[in-house]
């Protein structure tokens, strides 16, 4: 009579190496996407660093020669930073009635009111107007005074002065809805008159005279130009992180795998569940055969 054979001794399964589960087809492709994802990202913020480092500046001196407003700035046009301050001079004739007062604004440090005038350019194809603050005064009777002096002579001008940017129209306080407190040519265009089919230039412009007996306009010349955009450095620094951030998610998600498997291993084991050698090869997550 034979006796019954012992059965065989299982075979001892090793549990996969993190670099063994990284090099498996699947994350080997998510990581070619990543490379993808980080690639456009990095294209980005080289185009932010290219936006943020001005590789040719304004030389400081370059806005106190007078320019013609034309070789500047068109109708209708934002203003470069990088000319924000430039000098200019226009000729054209001022539209009587629309010599308009501007509160809150400052002449070294003490406050006081704007008179602003609508300037009509000459030589131009179709009607264009500028708007130019032509003074400064602490006393608001007094700028009241000069708009209605100027409102009732109009004429002709040849003005040279600085090109400010916009400053964007404000709600008016609500005891007084009809005071402008920012130099914005937006809302002096709704108080102007002769309008219909008008180019209007979307900066301003500080008259370096002032006209009326009212006091010059304090408007230096603008700080050197560092040539660095730095909200545009900071994007670009972003974009790298995001870079960064997609290796980061492809390592995280691998690991995050292999954890589960070693686990898996670990249970079947502690239930004598034989697993296979090689994990690639068993179950679904291997892409082998289930049975």
């Amino acid at each position: 009579m034979t006796e019954p054979s012992a059965p065989a001794p299982q075979q001892q399964v090793f549990p996969p190496t993190l670099r063994e589960v990284m090099v498996r087809p699947r994350w080997i492709a998510m990581l070619l996407l990543c490379l993808v994802v980080a690639g456009v990202f990095a294209w980005l913020g080289q185009w932010q660093l290219g936006r943020a480092i001005d590789t040719a500046p304004v030389a400081p001196s370059t806005t106190e020669h007078v320019e013609p407003i034309a070789d500047v700035v068109k109708p209708g046009e934002y203003l470069d930073d990088r000319l924000v301050g430039q000098k200019v001079a226009v000729s054209g004739s001022w539209v009587p009635g629309d010599f308009i007062v501007v509160s809150s604004r400052f002449n070294d440090n003490v406050e006081g009111y704007w008179v602003t005038g609508q300037l009509r350019v000459a030589d131009t194809a179709a009607p264009t107007s500028i708007a130019v603050a032509v003074g400064w005064t602490p006393d608001r009777a007094k700028a009241d005074s000069v708009a209605s002096a100027l409102n009732a002579s109009g004429g002709t001008a040849d003005v040279t002065g600085r090109l400010i940017s916009d400053e964007g129209p404000v709600t008016p306080p609500e005891a007084r809805p009809y005071e402008l407190t920012t130099m914005s040519p937006a809302a002096l265009l709704g108080r102007w008159h002769h309008v219909k089919g008008l180019n209007v230039y979307r900066p301003y412009l500080t008259s370096e005279k002032p006209l009326g007996g009212l006091e010059a306009i304090s408007s230096p010349a603008p700080s050197e130009h560092q040539g660095v955009n730095w909200l545009n450095l900071f994007y670009a620094a972003e974009w790298a992180v995001f870079a960064g951030f997609a290796f980061y998610l492809w390592y995280r998600l691998a690991k995050d795998a292999w954890e589960k498997e070693i686990e898996e291993l670990e249970e079947a084991a502690a239930a004598g569940i034989p697993k296979s050698e090689n994990p690639t090869e068993s179950g679904p997550d291997g892409g082998g055969d289930p049975s």
